[in-house]
């Protein structure tokens, strides 16, 4: 949905929900793809699949790599060139097949000890708040095998304002939230 397209990803904890509403809060175009475009599914096809089937701790894996994007809506999104920035935020196990889309991607990462407490502050409910799934977050996390190679990482460590910051110097082009004004800054 912009003349330029930016993914931001991360591990479950990593800060990409709270990126994503700083920079709503900024001005800019968001995608929140965790809500908007997310669907349990197969990431090669696109079928989807039920998960009502897979519901223990055992299929904890099961379930995360079936957490895909709707390919079709990404592509269609990005096309569209009513906003001068596009953020896309979140994460998905399918991000092989649109993302040559984006002019650029970010990953979030912090420091295992921040990510253990963040996911230790998720209720039940929240991927990542049973125990079960925290132990394999923190693997994803030290093996970093559902990420995006080649992108630019971003230490989401630090405060908000500073990661928000960060983004916006490394994208390439207007980086104003003001983008319906015409004001850009390069």
């Amino acid at each position: 949905m912009g003349v330029r397209n930016y993914l931001i990803e991360g591990v479950s904890g990593t800060g990409k929900t709270s990126v994503a509403t700083e920079l709503q809060r900024r001005g800019y175009h968001v995608i929140h793809g965790d809500r908007e475009l997310a669907y349990k599914g197969d990431p090669e096809t696109g079928e989807p699949v039920d998960l009502s089937l897979f519901q223990g701790d055992g299929d904890i894996i099961y379930r995360h790599r079936r957490h895909i994007w709707d390919v079709e809506k990404v592509r269609a999104l990005v096309t569209d060139r009513g906003h001068a920035i596009t953020f896309f935020c979140g994460g998905s196990r399918n991000f092989g097949r649109f993302i040559d889309r984006f002019d650029q991607v970010f990953v979030l990462d912090i420091d295992v000890a921040t990510l253990r407490r963040r996911l230790m502050e998720r209720p039940e409910d929240e991927f990542g708040g049973k125990a079960a799934e925290r132990e394999f977050v923190l693997q994803l996390h030290a093996t970093k095998e559902d990420l995006p190679a080649n992108a630019t990482v971003i230490d989401s460590s630090r405060p908000l304002d500073v990661v928000i910051d960060e983004i916006l110097a490394r994208c390439v082009g207007p980086t104003s939230g003001n983008e319906q004004h015409g004001d850009f800054s390069f």
